[in-house]
């Protein structure tokens, strides 16, 4: 099929493509040397940022193609900052069919990026030369590229040698899963509407929707959260499906009747807080939440989610690792009757979203991740009362965050029970699996969840 790419933006209205493409490869080397998306991102001119990111996006996700080509381009490396305008540009420019400007429309903007950018202008003829080749030999490029399978699933190369020792009959479909954008996923307040009332009220303004889960819609295409009806009011929050499986995992079966503590460690942003809130709301439930959090910036997040959702909780600024800290503040000494341990992790689950994380993250840090998952659960485990239950999740699909996490656990734990779970979610499998309902969050984020009481 032959699609028509739009030429390259201009005049009063859109920026020119050039520029766009220069303030990318700025993007890029920013998270090269280290910075997150978000911050590389956030550095961007403000009015560029909706496209830039755009484009990064795709780039990101196409970045081990783009780095093979140009060492087949150019084998010695490049300064910095060339290297990641060659880069954008490849990553934008290598298939035909899913690039968003014709490739000799790229590649024209690159080069006239490098010329009016004073960080690349010296090297403006090597960077027009290696892409001209490109233009000229692209399909034999490619295929001598094929054979590099960094080039070929855009992962690094210790990351699809794990997901294959972890998950050998799934590791492919991960990784393409791990290379899409991801969907617009809505969670539908309890206490303020329902998601079929809500799905009337997009479908009455032209935004297509699929129900999903308990509490949610899929959205068929993304929008500015300023267009979705009661947003500002705390009418629904963006939430994708894995993620809105902690609350009614933690809560089915807890009598709506008792004044139970419940805390959420680890709890900014805090959309996990709000929507344990929100059952409670919608449950009549007097339960008393806690949210912890030991960084105060993200702890100020938590707050500014719950006022937009009319919702309050005790916000504690703490390390969860370190009880004698907190735990007389957060719960008088008492124990808690349920625990949602929302662990930090590698984020290998999410790199749909987020799609800078699979080239920031070093073999070493899951390691690093998975002993203090196992602090945190060390930590708090003697905090809930016997019978009470705890939530571990990660939004990891690595095994070693996972179920080789709570198999240890369980190990040092008799007094744990592992309850039916979901185990280990991968992106965007709709199959949920036996110890899911039958109406579960479908298409998703991978993730993991291990439900465990505590033996009377």
């Amino acid at each position: 099929m032959t699609t028509t790419k739009p030429s390259a933006p201009g005049g009063a209205a859109s920026p020119p493509l050039s520029r766009l493409l220069d303030a990318t490869a700025t993007a890029l080397q920013a998270i090269r040397a280290g910075q997150s998306g978000t911050a590389a991102l956030d550095a961007s001119d403000a009015a560029l940022r909706p496209a830039v990111q755009a484009l990064l996006f795709q780039v990101l996700r196409n970045l081990g193609r783009a780095q093979a080509l140009r060492r087949q381009l150019a084998p010695r490396n490049p300064p910095a900052r060339v290297d990641a305008l060659l880069c954008t540009a490849l990553a934008l420019a290598w298939d035909t069919e899913a690039a968003p400007y014709e490739p000799f429309t790229l590649v024209n903007q690159a080069v006239q990026a490098a010329k009016h950018s004073a960080a690349t202008r010296a090297q403006a003829g090597f960077v027009n030369a290696c892409l001209r080749r490109f233009l000229r030999e692209r399909e034999a490029l490619v295929v001598a590229t094929q054979g590099d399978e960094v080039a070929v699933w855009n992962h690094p190369a210790w990351w699809i040698k794990r997901l294959r020792q972890d998950h050998p009959e799934r590791w492919q479909q991960i990784l393409q899963a791990s290379n899409l954008p991801a969907p617009m996923v809505l969670r539908v307040s309890k206490k303020k509407s329902s998601p079929a009332l809500y799905q009337q009220a997009l479908t009455a303004i032209k935004i297509e929707s699929t129900l999903v889960g308990d509490s949610g819609l899929a959205l068929a295409r993304p929008v500015p959260v300023g267009q979705l009806p009661g947003f500002a009011d705390g009418v629904v929050s963006v939430q994708d499906g894995a993620a809105q499986m902690a609350a009614p995992l933690l809560l089915a079966g807890l009598d709506a009747s008792q004044p139970l503590r419940l805390l959420d460690a680890c709890a900014a942003p805090g959309g996990k807080t709000a929507h344990l809130l929100e059952w409670a709301a919608a449950l009549r439930a007097p339960w008393q939440v806690t949210a912890l959090e030991v960084d105060a910036q993200r702890a100020e997040r938590i707050h500014d989610n719950l006022r937009r959702l009319g919702l309050s909780a005790q916000v504690v600024v703490a390390d969860a690792a370190r009880p004698a800290d907190w735990w007389q503040q957060a719960s008088g000494g008492a124990l808690f009757d349920a625990i949602l341990l929302d662990a930090p992790c590698t984020a290998s689950g999410i790199v749909r979203r987020h799609p800078d994380v699979r080239w920031l993250r070093r073999e070493s840090d899951v390691a690093q991740l998975a002993g203090q998952q196992a602090r945190l659960l060390a930590a708090l485990w003697p905090l809930l009362r016997p019978g009470g239950r705890m939530l571990y999740c990660t939004c990891s699909v690595f095994r070693a965050e996972g179920d080789e996490q709570i198999t240890a656990f369980l190990a040092h734990n008799t007094d744990a029970l592992l309850l039916p779970s979901p185990g280990h979610l991968f992106p965007g499998n709709p199959d949920m699996r036996h110890a899911l309902p039958d109406n579960g969050p479908g298409e998703h984020d991978g993730f993991f969840y291990a439900l465990l009481q505590k033996k009377t």
